[in-house]
Formats: C-alpha cells, sequence, structure tokens
C-alpha cells in the first residue's frame, strides 16, 4: 500500500542516507533515481547532498563516499535519518564480510536507531547475482531487530527495481511517522 503524506504535510521533508563500500552503486542509485545521466560515475570523496520530491515528500538525500578512509566519517550524516539505504554491490563477493561488518557496525549507531532499512542489492543485471536468500545469509540480516529492513534486487545502471525499493521504504516511514499519536 502506498502512502503520501496528509496534505497538511505535504511539505514535510525526509533524510536518508545511501551507505555502503566504494564502488557499490550509491551516487548512480541516486542519479538515475533523479533522472540524472549515470554514463560517467566518479567516486564520491566527501558527499553530496540533493533534495529530490517523490510521492509527494521531500528527500533530503546525504550521498557519502564509501571508501575506507572515508567510513569513520559516516556516522556525522546521521542526525535525524529517517531511512539508511544499504547499497551492495553483488559482484564483490571478496568484501561481502567487510560489507556485513560495516552494515552492522551502522545498525547500533544511536543516531540510526528507528531508521528504515533498505538493502539495495545492485548489480542485479550482470550474470551470477547473487540471490537474496544468499545475501541475507551473507550480510546475517536475520539477526537485525532494531530496524525494519528489506531487501530489494536492483540495477543502478538500468534503474530496474529502484523505485520498488524507494516506494517501499517510503510507505515504512510514513507507518512510523504518520500514524504515532
Amino acid at each position: 500500500m502506498m502512502t503520501c503524506p496528509p496534505a497538511e504535510l505535504r511539505d514535510f521533508s525526509l533524510a536518508l542516507c545511501p551507505s555502503g563500500l566504494d564502488n557499490a552503486g550509491k551516487t548512480t542509485i541516486l542519479k538515475k533515481f533523479n533522472g540524472e545521466d549515470v554514463d560517467t560515475i566518479s567516486p564520491t570523496l566527501g558527499f553530496n547532498i540533493k533534495t529530490l520530491e517523490h510521492r509527494g515528500f521531500k528527500l533530503n538525500i546525504w550521498d557519502v563516499g564509501g571508501q575506507k578512509s572515508l567510513r569513520s566519517y559516516w556516522r556525522n550524516y546521521f542526525e535525524s535519518t529517517d531511512g539508511l539505504i544499504w547499497v551492495v554491490d553483488i559482484e564483490d563477493r571478496q568484501r561481502m564480510q567487510d560489507c556485513q561488518r560495516e552494515l552492522q557496525s551502522l545498525l547500533v549507531e544511536e543516531r540510526l536507531a528507528g531508521a528504515t532499512l533498505l538493502i539495495f542489492a545492485n548489480k542485479q543485471d550482470l550474470p551470477g547475482a547473487l540471490s537474496s536468500n544468499a545475501i541475507q545469509e551473507a550480510l546475517d540480516l536475520a539477526s537485525i531487530r532494531s530496524h525494519h529492513w528489506r531487501i530489494q534486487g536492483c540495477s543502478a545502471v538500468t534503474g530496474e527495481d529502484l523505485l520498488p525499493g524507494i516506494d517501499w521504504l517510503l510507505d515504512d516511514i510514513s507507518s512510523r511517522v504518520f500514524t504515532a499519536d
């Protein structure tokens, strides 16, 4: 069920933070979602902020670089985060354990308490893509009890299945924000 904010909250802003290891596709996902060209993407050094409109929501998205040297700074961008988008490069099997460790360390951050977690299993358009079950096991997602989460296969380059993931994220956040008394 897709929800939109009530009319009186149409300008309501949500803070989303895409995170993940370098080369996972965070910036490509953001650019594709925004209708920008994705033919040439450079690694994000530092951060970029984009404000987008989708389904009546104003989305403030913090795109933060995933290089190892930048990961200690991720926590600086989590204040008031409504949704965490964790992007996984499903071709990068050698770093899946690093990916799992980084995700688990983020989920204990106090500033992310209660934030909805969307895991984009990116690069599904490439041969040999890991299944959702394999990714769930590799990232130990079954152990996550502190956050609502969903894994969504996608392709940042083609845009395939990006919207269903974003729509689920917004629906889950809405169910917490707009139904709380």
